[in-house]
């Protein structure tokens, strides 16, 4: 079993940044990749970016490419999101996901982890 743990959310102006952590406890990290997803009032929960098992392999949704970073550190057990040039439509829960095998993955159903969450709210 793994437990995920975000970090990090909070209130920001617009241009604004923040950095989200997500830190895991209970199996080898560097088994598995990992994900950002989030969920803003009233949508269904769409995916952000993800990180393959040594960092070398990331993926983004359109509209946050040149913005956010994800990134991990194996050493601590974590995996991270850095948000630039935030904008009120990122707005939403943001969630971190892990999927058992090392390649990186863009749909919610493939990942059997999920953290409970943090608030990012972005005002104008």
């Amino acid at each position: 079993q793994v437990q995920l743990v975000e970090s990090g959310g909070g209130l920001v102006q617009a241009g604004g940044s923040l950095r989200l952590s997500c830190a895991a406890s209970g199996r080898t990290f560097s088994n598995y990749a990992m994900g950002w997803f989030r969920q803003a009032p009233g949508k269904e929960r769409e995916f952000v970016a993800t990180i393959n098992w040594s960092g070398q392999t990331t993926r983004y949704v359109d509209s946050v490419k040149g913005r956010f970073t994800i990134s991990r550190d194996n050493a601590k057990n974590t995996v991270y999101l850095q948000m630039n040039s935030l904008k009120p439509e990122d707005t939403a829960i943001y969630y971190c996901a892990g999927r058992d095998g090392r390649y990186s993955a863009t749909e919610s159903h493939q990942y059997a982890y999920w953290g409970q969450g943090t608030q990012v709210t972005v005002s104008s």
